[in-house]
């Protein structure tokens, strides 16, 4: 039998002289075999190096590192096995992912046994020693801190759990920019309101009111406005007819400048805010689709971030999800032994605002069930290195991506049936005539009225 082995120099295969031997040894007896004190000829009794193959640099011996950890066969250890093992050979390898691959591949017999791991966490230890004639000792400690360098880089480069962090930053900016927005166009629309006040109850876009104010500077300048731009024939008469009696103050040409300029910034953030909105649903969807079908892009994003990452999300239950926003209100609920929140963050999907408030605890739940449902598929399926589109194949994938459409089915359908029902008492209660609500069983054990005793009075016998 040959056994592989994968070093940061190299690939080496060894034979095994000795393998009955071995195979009736316990694992204590295998890893004392390969412990320090040995010497190197003691090892050599056990196994003889039958070939040894070097990369040729830092690159080569990245890319098979790669494969290795990604389960795949890379071509230059597959070149090595079709050069050194015949057809009839059985080759130990310490991976099993690895195992059935080369047994796929190149039809060759694979051994994975606890044996095995012991000889390879011995040859793993000592391969220095028994590799000393083929590696050159001064570059080894070099070439395996390059390759620990270089591997640690494409794994933080192409880790697949770094992909939502995209979707965190992305909605944390989302929320800093409509707060900027509103407090410029606050700013905007109390600074021109000075000169024009009449405007800001004609126009109540903040966006069409930056617009207004950057092309017409002062109120005299109306006829510099494009109007085809706006669309709306009644506000150029509303806007026109306020501008000629304005009871606003006059402003300075300077002070013109700024406001415009102050305009011009609420439109560029408005635009830029627009195109990262686009960013982040197309994001949400290559990377939760069956998140964003459930929820929304904007309602999903807002989960992750607050989970973390989407792995995070996926390993809360769903009465986790329910609640996830509303951390504050479900403690103080505990403290003070209040009734919990029904929904946090998951309220402001749209499922849950189209409910009544009556069934509004009922649908969240639901939805939350299915959430949750959805969130693990998006993070457990496996995705291409270099897109984030999901690497399923043919039916399967269709499946998996149909999935938060059919759950958001099943809640809307299970919303119309509890909008549909009547509103029904709680049962076990009665309300009697005075308004007094009792459980059924505090009748049986009421106690009956008190009725004070008679008071029996003697009198004298004449």
């Amino acid at each position: 039998m040959l056994v592989l082995l994968e070093t940061p120099t190299g690939y080496a295969l060894f034979k095994l002289r000795h393998e009955s031997r071995l195979r009736s040894a316990k694992e204590e007896e295998i890893a004392a075999a390969f412990e320090e004190s040995e010497s190197v000829d003691r090892i050599n009794k056990l196994l003889k190096l039958k070939a040894f193959q070097k990369f040729k640099d830092l690159s080569e011996a990245l890319s098979a590192a790669t494969a290795l950890t990604e389960g795949k066969l890379a071509k230059s250890l597959k070149k090595f096995l079709r050069r050194h093992v015949e057809q009839n050979d059985a080759i130990a390898v310490c991976e099993p992912k690895l195992a059935g691959i080369v047994k796929e591949k190149l039809d060759l017999q694979c051994v994975y046994d606890p044996m095995v791991m012991e000889i390879a966490r011995g040859l793993r230890a000592r391969y220095t020693d028994l590799l000393r004639e083929e590696l050159e000792t001064e570059n080894s400690h070099s070439m395996v801190l390059g390759l620990a360098h270089s591997l640690s880089r494409y794994k933080l480069k192409f880790s697949p759990d770094k992909i939502d962090t995209m979707i965190v930053q992305a909605i944390s900016l989302l929320d800093d920019l409509d707060k900027e927005i509103n407090t410029y166009a606050m700013r905007l629309r109390e600074w021109f309101g000075w000169h024009f006040p009449e405007l800001s109850k004609i126009v109540s876009d903040n966006v069409t009111y930056a617009k207004l104010v950057s092309q017409m500077g002062t109120r005299r300048g109306i006829s510099r406005i494009d109007w085809e731009l706006f669309g709306d024939s009644g506000i150029q008469e509303a806007v026109e007819t306020a501008a000629r009696v304005s009871m606003g103050t006059e402003i300075s040409d300077e002070d013109e400048r700024n406001i415009r300029e102050l305009a011009q910034q609420v439109e560029n953030l408005s635009e830029y805010r627009a195109e990262l909105f686009a960013y982040l649903c197309n994001r949400m969807q290559a990377i939760a689709p069956n998140l964003t079908a459930m929820v929304g892009e904007i309602v999903g994003a807002r989960l992750i971030a607050h989970a973390g990452s989407l792995m995070n999300l996926a390993k809360f239950p769903a009465s986790t999800i329910q609640i996830l926003g509303a951390e504050k209100a479900l403690f103080r609920a505990l403290k003070t032994k209040h009734p919990t929140p029904k929904y946090g963050l998951i309220y402001h999907a749209s499922l849950v605002g189209q409910a009544t408030p009556r069934i509004k605890g009922k649908i969240s739940r639901v939805l939350a069930a299915k959430t949750a449902l959805a969130v693990r598929l998006d993070a457990l399926t496996e995705r291409g290195s270099e897109s984030d589109t999901i690497s399923v194949a043919g039916e399967v994938a269709q499946s998996r991506l149909s999935l938060g459409l059919e759950n958001r089915a099943k809640v809307e359908r299970r919303l119309r049936q509890l909008e549909s029902a009547p509103a029904s008492r709680p049962s076990g209660r009665r309300t009697g005539p005075s308004g007094f609500t009792a459980h059924a069983d505090m009748t049986r054990s009421m106690p009956s009225r008190y009725q004070p005793p008679v008071e029996k009075r003697s009198y004298p016998r004449c």
